[in-house]
């Protein structure tokens, strides 16, 4: 597990009802942020970067523990504030890059590519199983709003499946940056026409997703691509860095959650089969 400038990792596990899960099936939990699980070591890629290395000039360090280990990725399908949908090729964010990866924001679709570059080097094998039972529409990745969808899909090209995540949301895969780029890399496909689909018939399926917007999406447009982007290194790589965390802190946690999300959360859990299914896990636990 990872952790931001704005999440709490040891919170976020203990919240989604992780641990009990893991002490039952003696599952051993490791943090890329803890020297005693594993360490940041200095890394080439031998493969093309189109912004990494420009990101980060004195040099690319990524988990010593993650070279040599097969990767299944957990993606759920949801739309992204910074790269309209998120899945398989955004879930590497967190585990190869340390707790300044908000500097790639500005670069994050060329980002999200140079890290399928990486993984495709150090990884013997890579699959992801994504999570469509309850996708999540708007300002994602945290404000979305849940909706059932009972899809789950799975690829070991990941790209093929955040295109096809992609088109289920009802977007066109190729108009989004990082698929296209990484399909153009032949890092895998991103154009659908290509791909063989197999298990349910999803041709006819379009949900009409939106990202949306909100002050946080404002905001964010103004530090990574708007007209006072040439603050970032100013705001972003200096203390002054603690500004954004506690106004994204206060509009999440103390806004957003207490008066929106919680009670869609509650919605959920209560009225849909799955939220039923989830709230009989946690009464399970032990």
């Amino acid at each position: 597990m990872g952790k931001t400038v704005v999440t709490d990792a040891f919170l976020g596990e203990d919240l989604n009802g992780y641990v009990p899960i893991f002490r039952r099936y003696s599952i051993p939990v490791r943090f890329n942020f803890k020297p005693q699980d594993m360490t940041w070591a200095p890394y080439r890629p031998e493969g093309k970067l189109l912004a990494l290395d420009r990101i980060f000039p004195e040099g690319l360090r990524i988990p010593d523990y993650f070279a040599g280990k097969n990767i299944v990725h957990l993606p759920t399908i949801k739309t992204h504030l910074y790269t309209t949908t998120t899945g398989a090729m955004k879930n590497a964010f967190g585990g190869l890059l340390n707790t300044h990866r908000h500097y790639t924001h500005t670069w994050i679709h060329e980002t999200l590519v140079d890290l399928l570059t990486i993984q495709r080097e150090i990884h013997p094998g890579i699959f992801a199983v994504m999570d469509g039972t309850t996708a999540g529409t708007g300002p994602g990745p945290r404000l979305v709003k849940p909706v059932v969808k009972n899809v789950i899909l799975a690829s070991a090209d990941q790209v093929a499946i955040d295109a096809l995540a992609a088109r289920l949301m009802g977007f066109d895969p190729m108009s989004i940056a990082y698929i296209r780029l990484a399909h153009e890399a032949g890092l895998g496909v991103g154009d659908l026409r290509e791909v063989e689909v197999v298990g349910d018939d999803i041709s006819g399926e379009s949900w009409g997703f939106e990202v949306g917007r909100n002050f946080h999406s404002f905001m964010a447009w103004l530090g990574w691509y708007g007209p006072t982007k040439f603050l970032q290194r100013l705001v972003f790589r200096t203390p002054l860095v603690a500004i954004p965390v506690l106004v994204s802190e206060v509009e999440q946690n103390y806004l957003h959650w207490p008066l929106v999300e919680r009670r869609l959360y509650q919605r959920w859990r209560s009225e849909t089969d799955w939220g039923r299914l989830f709230a009989r896990y946690q009464a399970q636990k032990t």
